[in-house]
């Protein structure tokens, strides 16, 4: 009896510190509400990679109001990354339910079925790292996020924190970056090429001639009205 009692204090232990961890993302996730995040944790991430380089490359990022982003940008994203953006509740079951299929067909996870929500929750607090228990976390963040955010703020969150390139974190670098204006003045067509290549914004930044980026952007373009953009 005595040694099950020892043994019982780490489970309690770690059982605390989980909800711990939970509490202090959530107030993280009520803060920003109002706050904008200086850093994230991808961020941080490739900071730390990006230092080690020679020479070292500094990350590229600064902040722009959902309203000076322009509206094609929004579309583009919505319609590339998460077209049901506006209607669902942060998880996209049918989309987690082919992602499944096809983990299970390969014996790996290779896709997340991730909506935009999901995808800043592991912007703002997890890494690249892909497992089901980094799924798990995943999910519980999301929830937070669209318990306490609206879609026009999860959208603004998102935009400034993305990753678009070799050190390029946020629409307005990213627009700076490939195009030399500020976010506001990103026409359809260029909003359509940025948002093209979110799954992999490092390998198209040194290869921007892609043909195969070309005609994801056409399609992109196609499927930019259809979309509902939160105002």
């Amino acid at each position: 009896m005595l040694a099950w009692k020892f043994i019982r204090w780490p489970f309690w232990i770690l059982i605390v510190a989980l909800i711990a961890y939970e509490l202090s993302v959530f107030a993280q996730v009520v803060w920003f509400r109002w706050s904008n995040p200086q850093s994230t944790s991808f961020m941080d991430a490739e900071r730390e990679r990006l230092s080690r380089l020679k020479p070292p490359v500094l990350i590229r990022h600064s902040w722009t109001a959902y309203a000076a982003i322009s509206p094609s940008v929004k579309r583009a994203v919505i319609a590339a990354e998460d077209s049901g953006f506006s209607r669902h509740d942060g998880v996209d079951w049918e989309a987690i339910e082919r992602a499944a299929r096809e983990n299970l067909r390969q014996g790996k996870i290779r896709r997340g079925g991730s909506t935009i929500t999901m995808q800043l929750a592991k912007n703002l607090f997890l890494s690249s790292e892909r497992s089901y228990l980094r799924k798990g976390q995943e999910f519980m963040i999301t929830v937070m996020l669209e318990l306490v955010l609206d879609k026009r703020r999860i959208l603004e969150l998102y935009l400034n924190t993305a990753e678009w390139g070799v050190g390029v974190f946020g629409i307005e670098a990213a627009s700076r970056h490939y195009f030399g204006i500020p976010a506001g003045q990103v026409d359809a067509m260029q909003a359509a090429w940025l948002a093209s290549i979110l799954p992999a914004p490092k390998r198209f930044d040194r290869n921007r001639e892609s043909e195969w980026i070309s005609e994801k952007s056409l399609i992109i373009l196609e499927r930019m009205d259809k979309v509902s953009v939160p105002r």
